[in-house]
């Protein structure tokens, strides 16, 4: 059935649409952006005073699967996106077992499409079973449909074998992401090292943990003149080292995630383990980094960094706790309220954050509204009040800090492949 959005106030920097405009989609494809087209026969939703963007895409997420079910598993964690207004996810290859070669890969597609309520695409590990040794076999990773390497999870911790990684991905033309932990500085740090570490009796992780090798990365991305993603950074000296890399024309692209721009350490309080996440929540003047780094375009990406965790994993003692939090059904509602509302980011950036920066990155055909490409569409009100409940999130996993917060922005419909996943806030 043909399908006609009307009323709404289209954004896409990407294709230079801006205004009130209708759409037309039909099987799965746009098929006409334009004022007040001529509709006959089909289904007509009206959007009138909310905003039309591309589909949200998430570039680093875990959806868990295979072997790690109790936490996620695709068709819940892609329902966890659709609900978060993401149409298109890319899926971190610490699985069990490790997505390091082509079955795994094609497993995962062949789950998504028979389960899945939104687009996934599979990154391939580095190494072969994350164990930072040997390189995986990333032509076979690439042609078996995985969108980026990355060990994330663990860093590569030999600069020779990430040398080689640039080399080869380069020749392929897939993205190598970087976890950038250097693991002896961590020795067993549990947070951010610092005050708020010491009145709290934990060891901690010195900020310069992240920071070395994501000095170390970009010297090997501009020795190998290949290009490089630097994953999660929460510091503020990663960000100013990113950001005179980009000046020397390193091919580096980065992203944070919504924690890293809204809380620091202090959310540890109390030994919050829903705040305890890898890289650790820092001070207050990263976090001001970090937000200066989005404004200014240092910062390419938002992404979830979605970590689902069983509430076992999480109720225990701190130094006991995982590491992460999740984050499809936030992330929007925390870039448009601590963003958006802050005159930090125009919509347009975050548009340009959260759909074509990621779609360009990964090398996806994704990440706006075209005539001729599929209709992943996402369609939000950015001034209506949500309280978060983690009780009503979709993922099987709770483990969020922001339960209770109140934020703006609501995700009304949720459109992938031309197909509603959700209309009026409710998942179909």
């Amino acid at each position: 059935m043909k399908t006609l959005i009307k009323g709404g106030f289209v954004i896409d920097p990407k294709s230079g649409k801006n205004g009130l405009l209708d759409i037309i989609i039909d099987k799965g494809k746009i098929t006409e952006i334009g004022n007040d087209l001529e509709f006959t026969t089909g289904d007509i939703v009206d959007v009138t005073g909310k905003y039309i963007i591309p589909g949200l895409v998430d570039a680093h997420c875990h959806l868990r699967e295979p072997g790690f079910e109790y936490k996620e598993d695709i068709e819940t964690g892609t329902q966890s996106a659709a609900v978060g207004g993401f149409t298109s996810i890319a899926c971190m290859p610490n699985t069990n077992p490790v997505i390091d070669n082509e079955s795994v890969v094609k497993n995962i597609i062949n789950r998504a499409k028979q389960d899945g309520f939104v687009n996934v695409y599979p990154i391939g590990a580095i190494t072969k079973g994350q164990a930072g040794e040997e390189l995986s076999e990333i032509g076979e990773l690439k042609f078996a449909g995985a969108v980026a390497i990355s060990d994330d999870g663990k860093p590569v911790k030999k600069a020779s074998i990430m040398k080689k990684a640039l080399q080869y991905a380069s020749m392929f033309d897939i993205t190598v992401i970087s976890h950038c932990e250097d693991l002896d500085l961590v020795e067993d740090g549990f947070m951010n090292e610092g005050y708020q570490s010491t009145i709290m009796g934990l060891k901690g992780i010195p900020s310069a943990a992240e920071e070395v090798m994501v000095a170390r990365d970009l010297i090997l991305a501009e020795y190998t003149n290949a290009p490089i993603h630097i994953a999660h950074v929460s510091t503020e000296l990663s960000v100013d080292l990113v950001r005179n890399a980009k000046k020397r024309g390193v091919k580096v692209t980065c992203e944070t995630c919504p924690h890293y721009f809204v809380l620091t350490e202090e959310a540890c309080e109390g030994f919050n383990t829903l705040a305890k996440v890898n890289p650790p929540l820092r001070t207050g003047k990263d976090v001001n980094a970090i937000i200066e780094g989005l404004r200014d375009g240092t910062i390419d990406i938002i992404a979830t960094d979605h970590a689902p965790h069983h509430i076992d994993e999480k109720n225990v003692e701190f130094a006991a706790a995982a590491n992460g939090m999740v984050g499809f059904e936030t992330a929007l509602p925390l870039a448009i309220t601590y963003l958006l509302k802050s005159n930090v980011l125009t919509l347009e950036q975050i548009v340009e954050k959260m759909c074509i920066n990621p779609s360009r990155i990964l090398g996806l055909n994704k990440g706006s509204l075209e005539v001729g490409k599929a209709a992943d569409i996402t369609i939000i009100d950015i001034d209506e009040d949500v309280t978060v409940d983690v009780n009503k999130f979709k993922s099987k996993s709770k483990n969020s800090p922001f339960d209770g917060y109140k934020l703006k922005g609501a995700v009304y419909y949720t459109i992938v492949n031309g197909k509603f996943v959700v209309r009026e806030k409710v998942l179909l």
